[in-house]
């Protein structure tokens, strides 16, 4: 067994390990990960960072996550929160840099040191926030749509500086033929993924989508191919992940290559936080504890403060600038390479790398429990936050009406959408925070009010207690819970019908007092059973497949 074998399996190892540990403490995993990576360099049993293989691995995680994020965006999300992304990110990256720009010149640092400090701070990290939203199942809400928009707008703002430290490098100063001919490659990049997006792709996928090792695989071949052509072209792979989604994304097969792809992210992304977390101890923050205190301050609490003003000056609800901001508050992968680029070029010495990356692991260690318990944080904070919220918020789902249906539906993609298709729609009212699932029910002439249920003011309107059932179809079990608990406290409270993951959260929730609770084998396994012992000719099966059909495509579309 070769070195880099055992190597990789301590790699893997210890991040299980500490992930077993996390877990069961109620942590998030990415902690354990950068605990691993500390864990590995402080003993000294290998230099992770001088491993080409645990490098290129690094380099795959932050692809496919990229690309999964590319299969995120369709066109329509792409207008629906494109201009305020740029606008927010435009104005995030221009505020932060001037204010840590400005703090890092108290500390003593020079200019040239001050502005590479100050850019370090203005970039999120595109890795974590995805990956924690889309644990929360967040990423198609309205603040999930506009941070990840922010997050590209301000990857693409790093790479443009990247490319304009390429030009220092070759001691030529900045070039502005480079560049121009670096844009107008993109440009023409960005057309023939939409071309392929539009006309290829939707019929190679037609052809092959019955088999779902050849849809793996030719998803996959099409992600390295398309890295290849760009690193040949000056382009990263992570640009090339990003693109390579964007140009599957519009395919009904997003959801199959997504589900199959993830386990390999998973896996990359991993060795990229064990890495992350081993740098911490190869670079020097010696005399930097007080800036680096200061600084990861300003990342923690002044960027958000940014965004939640620009975002109620836009006309946004607190509650969705408060959580947009929330995702800002760590920096960015781009943020150690922008470091590392300086270093190289001699613009200045450890100390500097040595300080971004300490408020990189500090900002990426509690934003992540700032995101993962951010809608905990806004309650505790939402009176006030109302200093950041205009009295007439322009934010679609501001309406004045308080509803007053026998059903509330809370929560409307696949099982939800099931249920309410087979509702009366004058009966029904439903909640989601996906605002295009709201376009399009309402085109569909069914009453929904737009916004997250945990929002005390979407409850109001949602007027439970003149509701006869409430129904959540939500998979988050603490949300459920705090869902069960709120309506408890009503007067009068309605039935109220809750979704279960597993039988142990089933029978958290009848204990908590739920009036049923829906699993979805058992539920479907009763339905089905029931069906057949009243029929035992089974003449039913075609009416229930037709009928089955047509729910299908009625949801597909929908969808």
């Amino acid at each position: 067994m070769s070195i880099g074998v055992l190597e990789l399996a301590a790699v893997v190892g210890f991040a299980a390990v500490l992930g077993i540990a996390a877990k069961a403490l109620r942590q998030p995993v990415i902690l354990a990960y950068l605990a691993a990576g500390v864990f590995i360099a402080y003993f000294g049993f290998f230099n992770l960072a001088s491993e080409s293989t645990f490098k290129i691995f690094s380099d795959l995680g932050i692809m496919f996550l990229l690309f999964l994020v590319g299969l995120e965006i369709n066109y329509s999300s792409l207008r629906i929160a494109g201009k305020p992304s740029v606008v927010v990110g435009l104005g995030q990256v221009i505020f932060a840099f001037v204010i840590g720009y400005f703090i890092a010149l108290q500390f003593g640092f020079e200019q040239l040191e001050a502005a590479y400090i100050s850019v370090a701070l203005t970039f999120s990290s595109t890795i974590i926030v995805v990956k924690l939203l889309s644990d929360k199942k967040d990423l198609n809400s309205l603040y999930g749509r506009i941070s990840v928009g922010m997050m590209l707008v301000q990857d693409f703002i790093a790479i443009f500086i990247l490319i304009l430290l390429s030009g220092v490098e070759a001691g030529k100063g900045v070039e502005i033929l480079p560049i121009t001919i670096a844009v107008l490659k993109g440009l023409v990049l960005v057309v023939v993924v939409f071309w392929l997006g539009k006309r290829f792709f939707p019929w190679l996928f037609e052809k092959i989508a019955r088999s779902e090792e050849l849809l793996f695989l030719t998803s996959t071949a099409w992600v390295f191919l398309f890295a290849a052509a760009l690193s040949e072209l000056g382009f990263s792979i992570e640009i090339a992940g990003l693109l390579a989604g964007l140009a599957l994304a519009n395919s009904s097969e997003n959801f199959q290559i997504a589900s199959r792809i993830r386990p390999l992210r998973d896996f990359f992304i991993m060795i990229f936080f064990v890495i992350l977390g081993a740098s911490l101890i190869f670079t020097g923050v010696k005399d930097l504890g007080l800036p680096a205190v200061v600084l990861s301050l300003f990342v923690l609490i002044g960027n958000p403060l940014i965004v939640l003003i620009i975002m109620g000056l836009m006309g946004y609800r607190r509650r969705t600038s408060f959580l947009t901001g929330i995702t800002t508050a760590q920096i960015s992968e781009f943020s150690m390479i922008l470091g590392a680029v300086g270093l190289k070029l001699g613009h200045f010495g450890e100390n500097v790398l040595g300080l971004i990356t300490a408020v990189g692991v500090v900002t990426i260690t509690l934003s992540t429990y700032m995101i993962i318990y951010s809608r905990g944080l806004y309650k505790f904070l939402s009176w006030p936050l109302r200093l950041f919220e205009k009295k007439n918020a322009k934010e679609e789902e501001i309406r004045e009406e308080i509803y007053e249906k026998p059903i509330v539906l809370v929560g409307c993609g696949r099982t939800g959408a099931s249920i309410a298709y087979n509702l009366p729609k004058e009966k029904l009212l439903i909640v989601d925070f996906n605002p295009e699932e709201i376009e399009s029910l309402r085109r569909r002439g069914y009453e929904a009010l737009f916004g997250d249920i945990a929002d005390s003011e979407i409850f109001e309107k949602a007027n439970f207690p003149q509701a006869a059932l409430a129904i959540s179809t939500s998979s988050d079990f603490e949300d459920n819970m705090v869902f069960l608990e709120e309506i408890k406290k009503l007067p009068r409270r309605p039935k109220i019908i809750l979704r279960a993951e597993t039988e142990r959260e089933a029978r958290a929730f009848y204990a908590a007092g739920a009036d049923y609770v829906l699993l979805p084998h058992f539920t479907s396994g009763q339905y089905l059973g029931k069906t057949l012992a009243i029929d035992p000719e089974m003449e039913i099966l075609d009416s229930l497949r037709e009928r089955d059909l047509a729910l299908m495509q009625k949801v597909n579309h929908a969808v």
